[in-house]
């Protein structure tokens, strides 16, 4: 099989097909994203390690099934499945699937790990939607349980019953849902995190005292804009507009402060700051100066 993308998302979904016995090709334009890639894998094999959920004798057989490429034709000639875990992005994903469709066998099954741009779309690119299937990963793919299977009005039921199965042989739960902007996940995930957002900007209440509501009151292990910084705000945004053209209501409007942090770079974990900030090496949840009452 090949991942294509090497981010967060690709690197775990390629961790996930190796320890189940796949040959993976890990594929990303950026070299240097490959080596990191495959850098966090080991990593996250040695924790398992040493947690014992992984026995030591396995990780060099894990890692030996793992190759990289950065080139998209050479590394999908020979797969049964493709997932692409791009970044959300339409016009990227939509010329990657072109590409995949004109070099991976005619047999090969063409996942999105898209979290809410419509399948459909994504499948009119390729000569063949009906192979084309969501296949949307959690965040992190190694101890996520869920994968959300979208299934287009096209998608070959034998396509889905396949998907299904792989997702279960990963020792996943897959969920089959039917192709709407933003799925499941997403269409009820992100208005909420839009929502806490709207609260912060309106004064109704600050960082830690929404985050802590949300965790005490209603049993979520994590406070909705803890979690946005973890997705990522850019990510949040992205599929918040996804949301707003795909269904033409302005309730899926996004936060104007949500739109500002973006603007500025401020992307929550992986820029160091969002609604918290972050400190390599810490563990620390400190809440960012700038809204502090």
């Amino acid at each position: 099989m090949a991942v294509i993308g090497a981010g967060t998302m690709g690197n775990g979904i390629a961790q996930v097909f190796a320890q189940s016995g796949w040959h993976v090709t890990l594929i990303d334009v950026q070299a240097v994203q490959l080596q990191k890639a495959l850098q966090t894998i080991e990593k996250n094999l040695d924790r398992m390690i040493a947690k014992g959920t992984l026995p030591a004798t396995s990780k060099q057989e894990i890692v030996d099934k793992l190759t990289t490429n950065t080139v998209i034709a050479n590394g999908v000639q020979d797969a049964a499945i493709v997932v692409e875990a791009a970044t959300e992005n339409k016009k990227i994903k939509l010329a990657i699937f072109k590409e995949i469709d004109q070099h991976a066998p005619a047999s090969c099954i063409l996942a999105s790990n898209t979290s809410s741009i419509p399948i459909q779309e994504i499948a009119d690119a390729t000569q063949r939607p009906q192979q084309v299937i969501g296949m949307h990963f959690m965040n992190p793919v190694p101890v996520m349980k869920l994968v959300e299977v979208i299934k287009s009005p096209v998608t070959l039921q034998s396509v889905t019953e396949k998907t299904v199965a792989l997702s279960k042989a990963l020792g996943k739960v897959p969920c089959i849902v039917n192709d709407f902007p933003g799925f499941i996940s997403n269409r009820i995930l992100m208005p909420m995190l839009n929502e806490a957002i709207c609260s912060l900007e309106e004064g109704v209440a600050g960082v830690e005292e929404i985050d802590t509501i949300m965790k005490l009151g209603m049993a979520h292990p994590m406070g909705p804009l803890q979690l946005a910084d973890l997705i990522g705000l850019d990510v949040c945004l992205s599929i918040m507009q996804v949301l707003e053209t795909g269904f033409n209501n302005p309730k899926y409007k996004a936060a104007a402060l949500l739109e500002t942090l973006v603007k500025e770079g401020k992307l929550g974990v992986k820029s160091g700051e969002g609604f918290y900030q972050y400190k390599s090496g810490s563990k620390e949840l400190v809440v960012n100066p700038r809204f502090n009452a």
